[in-house]
């Protein structure tokens, strides 16, 4: 029997009780416990035979977890705790604030210090629409790859806003043209700017006291999330939004159109339609924990994206298997 990877998860908001439900799913990872910030006697999980520790209890158990799923939030959490975790662990975690990427990926890669794996940006955006970015250009040279998210809740942007003083609760749902995604179908290759593309709406509810048209205008300046987008945002009461805005969909497209030869239109999409965005990106981290651990098994250490990682990696089941089933 396959021996099975010990897995921890580290925070327990959606997308850690969405790790702790895609777990029961592969018989190969084992739950060791969720570990929290918080005061472990306040945290209920999901399932009664789920152990729960203070964030501290990790000291000493280097060797008796094999990966941890980092589940904070991008803007501040991971940035900080991610390094510090992955000196001393393997970790994969989802990262998604796709312009620092590349120093949040040099930070990792020197916390680990050749000893242990980190794989970052796991996910499907990014994480499986980048890999299917890299495939439509390296099949498709004469091409344009356009990306389309929604309509949905972004996990990654709704954490932001929240974030910000004053908020007491907020959700950001993000709304693709859908006059440029038939445009692009259609092979017609147009250019198109980000605000073309999508528009941002922000669901909010204020603390007592808060100042309505700062925080305003904090979202929609915001770099990285906002500020280049048509961005609105509404203020809403807790019972409205208790009622109407905990549902988590999302979804989105990549599609690359361009030519194989003068004349010859080819058009290549993947398309994702999620009824829980934090439970699908849980699954995907879950799927690349069980990759982490392998590439340390074999001595691969050091930062890794999905861009890295053989598909292969992701299975439970072995290349043999896979080959004698999937090609």
């Amino acid at each position: 029997m396959t021996q099975q990877i010990r897995v921890g998860i580290v925070g327990y908001g959606n997308l850690g009780r969405g790790v702790e439900a895609a777990l029961t799913l592969n018989p190969d990872l084992e739950l060791v416990g969720v570990f929290t910030r918080r005061d472990p006697e306040t945290l209920i999980p999901a399932r009664p035979e789920t152990r729960v520790f203070g964030i501290d209890a990790l000291d000493g158990l280097e060797d008796r977890i094999d990966v941890l799923i980092l589940c904070g939030g991008s803007k501040d959490d991971l940035p900080v705790h991610g390094p510090e975790l992955a000196a001393r662990f393997s970790t994969v975690d989802s990262f998604d604030t796709h312009a620092r990427v590349p120093e949040y990926f040099a930070a990792m890669d020197a916390a680990t210090s050749g000893e242990r794996v980190a794989i970052i940006s796991v996910g499907w955006d990014p994480g499986l629409f980048s890999i299917n970015r890299l495939y439509g250009e390296a099949i498709l040279p004469d091409g344009d790859t356009h990306t389309f998210w929604g309509r949905g809740l972004s996990q990654g942007h709704s954490d932001a806003i929240r974030r910000i003083p004053g908020v007491a609760a907020g959700v950001q749902y993000t709304i693709p043209s859908e006059e440029a995604i038939s445009r692009v179908r259609s092979g017609e290759r147009p250019t198109l700017s980000t605000r073309d593309k999508h528009t941002r709406e922000c669901v909010i509810v204020l603390e007592d006291g808060a100042d309505e048209e700062a925080i305003r205008r904090a979202i929609v300046t915001m770099p990285h999330y906002f500020d280049e987008y048509d961005t609105t945002v509404t203020v809403i009461d807790a019972e409205e939004f208790n009622r109407e805005h905990r549902a988590m969909p999302h979804g989105g497209f990549v599609i690359r159109s361009g030519q194989s030869s003068p004349g010859t239109s080819q058009v290549i999409e993947y398309r994702l339609a999620l009824d829980s965005n934090p439970e699908f990106t849980a699954s995907v981290l879950v799927a690349y924990a069980r990759a982490a651990a392998r590439l340390r098994a074999r001595g691969q250490f050091g930062a890794h994206s999905v861009l890295d990682i053989a598909p292969a990696l992701l299975s439970p089941d072995s290349p043999e298997t896979l080959r004698a089933r999937l090609l």
